[in-house]
């Protein structure tokens, strides 16, 4: 009896391996990659435009849009599993310090709803500055306002074990800028929440 059943097995998952699908999806900025589909002849099939269908059913696979129907039921409950992509926060603060403008106290109630919400969120919190002040002057304050955020974050209740700190000085400029120009949209912290 346990042979027949492991047959049975075998037999579905070799009638799976012969008709199956796959969906490109655009990914959460709107992009998407490619899949080359590559059959025993040697020809392969590229998929290289979102919401569209490649069935493997026989020697040649298909190639469609979704159409209005969209995923079937299953394919959109393992996409409602999947944890929710990354969101992104900039905060502001002023020349020098690491103090916050006030316009950004509604992101950081924005960033703390977030990381709530999610069970097992990992948080990267990276500091900034424009380029006023020497280059180890600015890697100190960047790494500062890391850490600092990083500590209100932890104040507010987070775990610090969740969250990760670093400074990057002016080396990732938002907007470049010659040396030694104050630039309000450089001195920030970006923080991600995965």
């Amino acid at each position: 009896m346990r042979c027949l059943a492991l047959g049975a097995v075998v037999t579905l998952a070799l009638t799976a391996c012969a008709h199956s699908s796959m969906v490109l999806l655009p990914d959460e900025d709107g992009g998407h990659g490619e899949v080359s589909i590559r059959q025993a002849s040697g020809a392969a099939t590229v998929v290289n435009a979102p919401n569209m269908r490649a069935t493997l059913d026989g020697s040649r696979p298909s190639v469609r849009p979704l159409g209005a129907n969209g995923l079937k039921p299953s394919e959109a409950a393992l996409l409602n599993a999947l944890p929710p992509p990354p969101r992104r926060f900039t905060l502001y603060f002023h020349e020098g310090t690491t103090e916050m403008i006030p316009a950004s106290l509604p992101v950081l109630d924005q960033l703390r709803a977030e990381i709530a919400r999610r069970p097992g969120a990992e948080v990267q919190v990276t500091g900034h500055t424009d380029t006023v002040g020497g280059e180890a002057d600015n890697d100190a304050l960047s790494l500062k306002r890391a850490l600092e955020m990083r500590e209100l974050l932890a104040s507010k209740g987070f775990d610090r074990a969740i969250m990760s700190a670093v400074g990057r000085g002016e080396r990732e400029l938002k907007v470049p800028t010659a040396d030694n120009v104050s630039s309000p949209v450089n001195r920030r912290v970006e923080v991600i929440v995965r």
